[in-house]
């Protein structure tokens, strides 16, 4: 495994393995690694000849008021992670390499993201997008791995590379979950001891929404409201939304058919907590 840490080091050598035949899957992070990301570079290393994993904390992507600087950091125990997952090559740049001028373009996404995290947070797909784009030219991947905890960043992502014509294929990939049902996260870490007994509650309301919806409901409405009740009833944390929609197009429906993704967040003291399920239900 190598560490590189310059963009055009990168290019050149994925470049020469590509000149071999050899197929590139990659996973984009933020590091601080988990199951979650752990179960992607699994997953790429199945399908690809070389794995590319990228940590990098984009600031693009963090309001004013966002958790940017306290954003977990630990590069060697990523380093470690990456060994043990027999990753080929980490990238690994400053701030500095990746945005070196003020940007003179960048990309600005338009559906998918008034809805869900995107409502509250302006300009937050933009800095996905942008920064995803940019590590797409960097790296030109065969694959490229999500993870569907972020059902919306992965939505936003198929768009853009349908819309832009980007020669990759995206692989969103299953949430991974601690033996509770909470799902793996690096901002876990901020709950309390009481809260943390507490977050699994999210899962447990998203799995009565599916066996509601599976027994015949069809109301968006009421669903929503089964998981609020639960939610409110078993938990001290807020619950910033519940919402249903259809999915990857993330548009309101009246009645639950199709695919759709029901997505809940809910706000504990220091984190911030998102999960989701898709179904696809017959006409």
């Amino acid at each position: 495994m190598k560490t590189i840490t310059s963009i055009r080091e990168l290019q050149s050598t994925l470049q020469s393995e590509k000149l071999k035949g050899k197929t590139i899957g990659f996973v984009p992070t933020m590091g601080y690694l988990h199951e979650g990301h752990l179960s992607l570079l699994q997953k790429a290393r199945t399908e690809n000849d070389i794995v590319v994993l990228s940590i990098f904390v984009n600031p693009l992507q963090f309001g004013p008021n966002e958790d940017f600087d306290s954003y977990p950091r630990d590069y060697q125990h990523d380093e470690n992670l990456a060994k043990d997952n027999s990753v080929d090559f980490i990238f690994y740049p400053t701030k500095e390499e990746m945005y070196p001028n003020e940007l003179t373009a960048s990309v600005v996404v338009h559906k998918r993201i008034n809805v869900l995290c995107g409502r509250k947070r302006e300009g937050h797909f933009d800095g996905v997008a942008t920064v995803v784009t940019k590590l797409f030219n960097i790296v030109m991947p065969h694959r490229a791995y999500f993870g569907m905890k972020d059902a919306q960043q992965v939505a936003v992502i198929e768009g853009l590379i349908k819309d832009l014509n980007m020669p990759i294929t995206i692989v969103p990939c299953e949430t991974v979950r601690e033996n509770d049902g909470l799902a793996k996260s690096s901002r876990n870490v901020y709950l309390s001891e009481k809260e943390r007994d507490e977050a699994p509650t999210i899962y447990q309301s998203l799995q009565m929404a599916k066996s509601e919806i599976l027994e015949g409901e069809t109301s968006p409405l009421t669903i929503i409201h089964s998981i609020t009740e639960h939610i409110t009833k078993f938990t001290s944390g807020t619950i910033d939304y519940v919402e249903i929609y259809s999915y990857p197009e993330l548009k309101l429906i009246e009645k639950l058919r199709g695919r759709i993704v029901v997505a809940v967040a809910v706000k504990f003291s220091k984190a911030r907590l998102i999960d989701n399920i898709t179904l696809t239900i017959p006409e």
